[in-house]
């Protein structure tokens, strides 16, 4: 017994030492990236490297919203992850309806909006360019925005989430004169919180890394999300690394903040929905 114990001890410790030296060897590249986010341009590539920097400076940050309009960057990347949240309330209300209306042909529709999960985005891309060119929507905001607010993955994670809401809850609800909108909004919503967490999370990531579609529907700077500014920061100041990492460190910290705090609603959100 006490062999078979020190033995697990022994395992134990190894697992530890592998995951924390996994971790380590994952978080070294953010480290250095913001690390070398606050260095002169000069520090960057100085031989030995510094991980601390030794004349810390926000000269790099204050380039990109002087040099490089990065304001305007983050103004429209911002505009694009509201309106996605509002493509979230549409995709709930889908997912509900596909959840709890029986209607006639249901079940056709909903296998056709999986169907569009297994078409990669980049084969819809050109349709939906020549449509939105046909209504005349190209290089502007709406045209940005307009494809992404309905999303089958989303629908689909609402509509199996929302299946598992009780039907004698809402029937009850409607007995007692509630409407449609008060159910789903003052039932409906309070009770499917964990999946709107999930889904919140992954459209704000989503909304914030758009680069491919914002990229191809406009062609005035005055549209570009941070994305597309980095990759202009890439080519326009290739050789100034402090700059460019910042511009990374500008992009990646949000996200890496939101996820560390909300990761657990992701894994719940996945497990009350029905996928292992």
């Amino acid at each position: 017994m006490a062999a078979a114990t020190k033995k697990n001890k022994w395992e134990q410790a190894l697992v530890i030492f592998i995951m924390v030296a996994g971790g380590i060897l994952v978080s070294i590249p953010f480290i250095w990236m913001i690390s070398s986010s606050f260095k002169p341009e000069s520090e960057v590539l100085a031989i030995p490297p510094t991980i601390i920097p030794e004349n810390p400076t926000l000269e790099n940050y204050i380039n990109l919203f002087t040099n490089m309009n990065f304001a305007v960057y983050l103004r429209n990347t911002l505009v694009i992850v509201f309106f996605s949240f509002l493509g979230l309330l549409f995709n709930a209300m889908a997912g509900y309806g596909f959840a709890k209306y029986d209607f006639k042909g249901r079940e056709k529709v909903f296998y056709i909006v999986l169907a569009t999960m297994m078409i990669p985005g980049q084969v819809t891309m050109i349709p939906v360019y020549l449509l939105l060119n046909a209504m005349g929507l190209t290089n502007t905001m709406t045209g940005i925005i307009l494809p992404g607010l309905a999303v089958a993955f989303s629908i689909f994670l609402f509509r199996q989430f929302m299946t598992t809401i009780p039907d004698d809850l809402i029937e009850a609800a409607r007995l007692d004169g509630a409407g449609e909108f008060h159910i789903f909004f003052r039932l409906v919503i309070p009770i499917a919180k964990p999946i709107f967490a999930v889904q919140g999370i992954l459209t704000f990531i989503a909304g914030w890394n758009s680069f491919l579609w914002p990229l191809i529907i406009a062609n005035d700077e005055s549209l570009y999300t941070l994305s597309v500014g980095l990759s202009l920061l890439q080519g326009q100041y290739a050789n100034n690394f402090a700059l460019q990492m910042a511009g990374a460190a500008f992009m990646v910290v949000p996200i890496i903040i939101i996820f560390s705090f909300f990761q657990k609603y992701i894994v719940e959100g996945f497990t009350m929905s029905g996928i292992k």
